[in-house]
């Protein structure tokens, strides 16, 4: 199958902690924009578009120069709408989807290469990332989604509870440096044929329960690989999170979206 990347932006106004994310703005310019000039020329995509069910997105998109779908209002997940574009005639010689999630403005090229890698070169299903998780407050906090993972990599499990989880009292800070405590970054590549697998599942029970997408080809048996990186910059999911990342960008010098890839 063809190799080529194609790197999808999934950006939904209805999102209930943040309403119309992608359009708020960050330090002045919406977050969608921030997100399409990061990665619009990032290695390893041969090609970017967004995938909005919103016209007001869409028309901010355009202005841009950004490449745009309009897809379904209906979707129960970022993966389904992000099938929806890759099964149009237009993109079906990608063999490799990237979901680039649109609240990550500050994705580093490391991070998707690695999540890339896993789908192909190594051969997973999926790939996606995970940073290490020293914070004990964050590992506390059900908006940090965990991820457990076996010795060669393969995701055991994702949760929004502390996993995995100390029996006998707080760990030390040395054993949260050594241990397994991951926080997965929600950055996903997969294989064509698996992407479609997925999304022709119904959601499954684990998935509503921790309303965490990834669970429904986890409990299916499709294989997700995990790679950890080094420091990743969490997304935007709250208001206190635009202003934590309006801090993080001016300490960056990023104070206009990126004007070309590297910057």
């Amino acid at each position: 199958m063809n190799r080529t990347v194609l790197g999808i932006v999934p950006a939904r106004l209805a999102s209930t902690r943040l309403p119309d994310k992608p359009l708020y703005p960050v330090l002045g310019r919406p977050l969608i924009e921030w997100v399409w000039r990061r990665v619009r020329e990032m290695p390893p995509l041969d090609h970017v578009v967004v995938a909005t069910d919103s016209e007001a997105v869409a028309d901010v998109c355009r202005a841009m120069g950004a490449p745009v779908e309009m897809t379904s209002p209906d979707h129960p997940s970022g993966t389904d709408r992000v099938a929806e574009v890759a099964a149009m005639e237009a993109y079906r010689e990608f063999g490799i989807i990237a979901n680039v999630q649109g609240d990550e403005p500050l994705l580093e090229e490391r991070q998707l290469s690695a999540a890339v890698r896993l789908v192909a070169e190594e051969g997973w299903d999926v790939g996606t990332c995970a940073t290490p998780l020293v914070d004990e407050e964050a590992r506390k906090d059900p908006n940090v989604v965990k991820v457990a993972r076996a010795t060669d990599g393969r995701a055991l499990y994702f949760s929004r509870a502390r996993i995995p989880f100390k029996r006998d009292g707080k760990p030390a800070a040395d054993e949260l440096t050594r241990a397994p405590f991951l926080r997965h970054i929600g950055i996903y590549a997969y294989d064509r044929d698996a992407l479609s697998a997925w999304v022709a599942l119904a959601p499954s029970p684990l998935e509503r329960l921790e309303m965490l997408e990834q669970l429904r080809p986890l409990e299916a048996g499709l294989r997700i690989g995990v790679a950890v990186v080094g420091r990743a910059d969490p997304g935007v999911d709250t208001p206190a999170d635009v202003a934590r990342m309006e801090e993080r960008l001016t300490e960056l010098g990023h104070t206009t979206p990126f004007a070309a890839h590297g910057r």
